[in-house]
């Protein structure tokens, strides 16, 4: 990884550190619930992304390196709070999608923060199951 790549992950992550509690509390506030792999505790992210039909799609900004996304390879089951109400899934990590293509179908004000900051992107969709 590139030295600015490298910083510009840092800083992101740092940033995110301090605003993730306070935008988890939002309630319409679209939130992905992992389990942690190490402590096997609930670990809620805020994210952005779109239901389409019954899967729920959105774009890790830092791949492999993104702290959800390595939950999810522990274990894919997770749940997602979309609009306030909370879904339950199976996530799938799917590197052969064209992530900046999916970002143009998705909320574009995170796209935008994702496509600026990310220096890795993943696309990462969630199929529903309740």
């Amino acid at each position: 990884m590139s030295r600015l790549a490298d910083a510009r992950f840092r800083a992101t992550t740092t940033f995110q550190r301090r605003i993730n509690p306070l935008l988890r509390r939002l309630p319409l506030q679209t939130v992905l619930e992992t389990t942690g792999r190490v402590s096997g505790q609930p670990r809620q992210t805020p994210v952005g992304g779109r239901r389409v039909g019954d899967s729920f799609w959105l774009v890790s900004e830092f791949g492999d390196r993104s702290q959800y996304v390595r939950n999810i390879r522990a274990n894919p089951e997770v749940r997602v709070r979309i609009r306030g109400r909370w879904h339950t899934g199976t996530a799938h990590l799917l590197p052969d999608d064209d992530p900046v293509a999916r970002l143009r179908a998705l909320p574009r004000l995170n796209s935008t923060a994702v496509r600026a900051l990310g220096t890795n992107l993943l696309t990462v969709r969630v199929d529903l199951t309740g």
